[in-house]
């Protein structure tokens, strides 16, 4: 079983770079095995082009490595912190796409303008706070976790699986590490749309009049989609 997950964790690394996601080797996704509470995760600082299945670390969810000669991301404690978190989740994955990446320097949310992003988010993306001087000089990347469980509290991971760290990037998840690596991909691009929007709604101050999408269409289109009485796509 870890080897058929580390070959799939590897696979969506490699779609990651084919999106045009991430440059040099800035992204990362991760997948887990729930059963026997091992992840499996890109190495650190591993060119894509030269990344095979055997490269893939294998950590517990306390973070010590089980299986691997190479050092995990120096990500992986932002992604065990989510796996301990967001029941349920299977992938993780971590960009740092021009767009998206935009939002999170911005330390704005992304906002729901339309059902392209509906129909994976179920509102707005949300944006973490910034993280203080003592999160700093911590457990970093731990405290980056936990920024982003804060700003979950009242919302569903699982109805908005994305979130902008700020100052940083951008984190996505979903059941599988091929669901999380689909969900930075719509993500770049309503990013991209949201950007646009903005830019064609300025009113003479230069401040945006677009608002975002009525609730109930938001419900629609995400509902039909992921929804318990979901009717889109073949089943």
């Amino acid at each position: 079983m870890l080897e058929k997950l580390k070959a799939r964790v590897c696979e969506a690394n490699l779609e990651l770079k084919r999106s045009g996601l991430v440059i040099l080797t800035w992204g990362n996704v991760s997948g887990i095995d729930r059963a026997e509470g091992l992840v499996a995760i890109k190495p650190s600082g591993v060119d894509y082009d030269e990344m095979r299945p055997v490269h893939m670390v294998i950590v517990d969810l306390e973070g010590k490595v089980v299986e691997g000669d190479l050092r995990p991301s120096s990500d992986t404690p932002t992604h065990l912190v989510l796996y301990r978190e967001f029941q349920g989740i299977g992938g993780v994955a971590h960009t740092h796409s021009t767009h998206a990446t935009a939002w999170a320097q911005a330390c704005r949310g992304l906002p729901c303008y339309g059902t392209t992003h509906a129909d994976y988010f179920r509102g707005d993306v949300p944006v973490t706070a910034r993280l203080g001087r003592k999160e700093l000089q911590g457990d970093y990347e731990r405290e980056t976790g936990l920024a982003i469980v804060k700003a979950f509290r009242k919302l569903n991971p699982h109805e908005r699986p994305a979130v902008l760290v700020a100052n940083h990037g951008a984190f996505t998840w979903g059941p599988s590490p091929e669901a999380a690596v689909e969900n930075s991909i719509v993500l770049e691009q309503v990013a991209e749309m949201a950007a646009i929007t903005e830019r064609l709604s300025l009113d003479l101050w230069g401040q945006p009049l677009v608002a975002v999408a009525d609730s109930a269409l938001v419900d629609k289109h995400f509902l039909r989609k992921h929804g318990k009485d979901a009717y889109y796509g073949q089943g």
